[in-house]
């Protein structure tokens, strides 16, 4: 997409490491505590969460699918912004694949609550991340809806000076 003033290569660049680290962070906050077999044999767990947990194991791994879905979501769009700047694909390619889904399902209420603050705010963050490119990627497009690309612009200007 032609230069614009919401979107260019610094923000695709600090916007793409920024969400490497919140990837990262979701990473480590999912991940499910795995003991030693030896340990949880002998303490008559499974190998991941005892039995009475079960309500908040599967919020944990619900929200965790979800935020991990999102960020990469997020890193995707981020990567197609990255190769259009560096002319590895057309705009064409870009508008075509380099698409933010708006009904990307944001959390279950009640998943939240049974989880940790630290993971929640975790969480959190992730969908004010993604809703900021939704944000950008929405205006991007309503800019190049409405202004023709520099390609045109130039053939435009090249009819005109042959035709007088």
């Amino acid at each position: 997409m032609p230069n614009s003033a919401t979107i260019n290569p610094r923000i695709v660049e600090a916007l793409y490491c920024e969400a490497l680290l919140l990837a990262d962070e979701v990473r480590e906050a999912f991940a499910l505590p795995c003991p030693p077999r030896e340990a949880a044999a002998e303490a008559g767990l499974s190998e991941t969460l005892e039995t009475g947990d079960e309500p908040e194991r599967i919020a944990l791994s619900s929200e965790g699918l979800r935020t991990t879905t999102r960020m990469m979501h997020a890193i995707a769009w981020l990567l197609n912004q990255r190769a259009f700047i560096m002319g590895e694909i057309s705009q064409f390619q870009l508008r075509r694949n380099g698409r933010l889904s708006p009904l990307l399902r944001h959390s279950d209420v009640a998943q939240l609550a049974r989880l940790q603050p630290e993971i929640v705010d975790l969480v959190e963050t992730t969908q004010r991340f993604y809703d900021r490119l939704l944000r950008i990627d929405g205006r991007w497009r309503l800019r190049d809806d409405v202004q023709p690309s520099a390609i045109e612009r130039l053939r435009e200007r090249i009819e005109r000076r042959l035709a007088s």
